[in-house]
């Protein structure tokens, strides 16, 4: 054996070629900073056993600021498109004041969606090809400009309006879109073991307090211009029931959305590479090391790694992750297939419901009794009902899902976490809708509201969590984002059907009933089975999914590993794929 063959190494990623093997063994015999001899197992360990520190919470609040835009301006869409109706398409209906027409409708509602599924590939792609830090700043670049550029339009024309709107809001998503990968990623990187899965999750949880900050600027706007410009409901006063100052109202709510964005934009393009990545894919193992020092520590980073060689049994030193296959190679396939499959299938599945559920509450709502009819307010009343609905239900099921599910999820886990999520999905929505003519009822309208909020809350504390959650950890560092990429882009997809198809299903079974321009549907009742059979079909394929629980990243993604045994003698040991 060499001098050098007792030295502790790491993993890193080699070819399965005899060449490489060769240039192997050469740079064990001349130690240097890198993978194979030691340099880098350092900060692998480092982040493995670190703890929690200021700078991880920083990260939360950077990476977790976007998801806070992401959702405010996802999210506040639909508190507007009423109004944009009055004010646009006003018909003179004595009954029903004006609406969007179909088109226009899902236009507006799903344009940003297709924007965030083209972003998600686009930045995922890019996360793994030049670096996540690399390409971070740009996704919050696109936020700010297309947030405050989605309230302009250059005349007062109908079409000029919508189609100046749905522009910017297809590229507001595609810098959304961007955000899911790359934060999730990131924040998995620089995490440890024990806490990842929290980690993850409170950047993800910011999404809470971006609906919740959608719903409270709309009911300030609102409250302000209501108290301001006072009109008449709609019944009394068809044409005085919109005043002109409400066209303001709608454009103020959706620029507020780059305001978050702007104030975190210096300190993300601050923020240095994971140096799991720089190690592990990009092979420079000083800049990593430097970078983790930075995170760490200097004196702290030593401490750390060496605590977590220590735990390390003898027999296990790793020296090289090996096989650099690809995405499209035989070796994903066998290895990583079956999951990737299961992480955009439930996330596809969870995201129908999911957004069907938030984008169209209002109507829902509407159609049980809980928010008043059309034609008994006046345009900006119209707003502020809808903005308090939403802000009730995000502040008492939306957002104690995201947070109990950072209390949980590193210890029953994120599968448990996600069945008990869909299973209970499933059994509300089914409650909701197998008795729903009990719940028109007025005397029951409260019980529904509560049984709608609990969907969102194992929503929450549960799939739409945990789907951002797994793919961030199962897929090995060199296809991690783009991986994630494609299952957050499979659950816009499903979210694409769900404002789409939702819009047209829960339409009511009577022509006489239908909204403007639309034809029958199979009305909200057995749209609601439908979501519920949906709910059901993410429970079942989740069982698929692997347990990252406790593991390192690179145990998660089940990563080739070579190993120096106690003789000295290099030998490579693969390791099982996930479970």
């Amino acid at each position: 054996a060499s001098p050098h063959s007792h030295q502790p190494s790491s993993p890193t990623l080699v070819g399965s070629s005899d060449s490489r093997r060769t240039k192997r063994r050469e740079l064990q015999l001349k130690p240097r900073p890198t993978m194979e001899n030691g340099g880098g197992h350092k900060v692998l360990d480092a982040f493995d056993s670190s703890k929690t520190r200021p700078f991880h919470f920083r990260a939360i609040v950077i990476a977790g600021m976007g998801f806070f835009t992401d959702a405010y301006d996802l999210f506040s869409i639909s508190l507007c498109t009423k109004l944009l109706g009055r004010l646009y398409y006003f018909e003179g209906n004595k009954d029903r004041p004006g609406s969007l027409p179909p088109n226009v409708s899902a236009a507006v509602n799903g344009v940003a969606l297709c924007g965030t599924l083209a972003g998600q590939l686009f930045f995922g792609w890019l996360g793994d090809k030049v670096g996540r830090k690399t390409v971070y700043g740009y996704t919050l670049i696109m936020m700010v400009i297309c947030s405050i550029a989605s309230g302009l339009s250059l005349t007062t024309e109908p079409k000029a309006v919508m189609t100046t709107l749905c522009f910017f809001r297809f590229w507001l998503g595609f810098g959304i879109g961007g955000d899911y990968p790359l934060s999730a990623v990131i924040m998995a990187e620089y995490a440890n073991k024990k806490t990842r899965g929290a980690f993850i999750s409170a950047v993800f949880a910011m999404q809470g307090f971006g609906i919740l900050a959608s719903g409270i600027i709309s009911l300030m706007v609102s409250a302000g211009f209501r108290h301001k410009y006072p009109a008449p409901a709609y019944q009394d006063d068809m044409v005085a029931s919109t005043v002109h100052q409400a066209d303001y109202v709608w454009r103020i709510i959706l620029m507020f959305g780059a305001v978050p964005a702007a104030l975190t934009y210096y300190w993300r393009i601050r923020m240095p590479e994971p140096p799991r990545y720089t190690a592990l894919v990009k092979h420079d193992v000083e800049r990593a090391e430097r970078d983790a020092q930075k995170v760490i520590g200097r004196e702290r980073f030593a401490v750390e790694a060496n605590l977590e060689q220590e735990h390390r049994p003898r027999e296990r030193q790793p020296v090289g992750v090996a096989e650099e296959w690809g995405l499209f190679s035989p070796e994903f396939a066998q290895r990583h297939g079956l999951q990737l499959v299961a992480t955009t299938t439930t996330w596809f599945l969870l995201d129908i419901a999911f957004y069907s559920q938030n984008l169209f509450q209002k109507d829902v709502l509407t159609n049980v009794g809980w928010i008043p009819k059309a034609k008994t307010m006046n345009a900006i009343e119209e707003v502020y009902r809808i903005s308090r609905a939403q802000t009730l239900i995000a502040l008492c099921a939306t957002i104690p899902g995201y947070w109990v599910t950072i209390a949980l999820i590193d210890i029953i886990g994120r599968v448990t976490i996600q069945l008990i999520g869909f299973f209970c999905m499933t059994v509300f929505m089914f409650a909701l809708a197998i008795p729903y003519d009990h719940w028109k009822q007025k005397d029951n309208r409260i019980g529904f509201v509560v049984m709608y909020s609990l969907t969102f809350f194992f929503a929450n504390f549960g799939p739409n969590t945990t789907t951002f959650v797994v793919p961030a950890e199962v897929f090995p560092a060199r296809v991690r984002s783009t991986c994630h990429g494609i299952s957050a882009a499979s659950g816009k997809a499903g979210a694409i059907i769900g404002a789409f198809g939702f819009l047209y299903a829960a339409q009511s079974k009577d022509k006489t009933q239908t909204d403007p321009g639309y034809p029958p549907g199979i009305g909200i009742k057995n749209a609601l089975i439908v979501l519920g059979v949906t709910n059901a079909l993410g429970f079942f394929i989740s069982w698929v999914l692997p347990e990252p629980k406790g593991k390192t990243l690179e145990e998660a993604s089940g990563e080739t590993v070579q190993y120096a045994p106690p003789e000295g003698r290099g030998e490579e040991i693969q390791l099982p794929a996930p479970n």
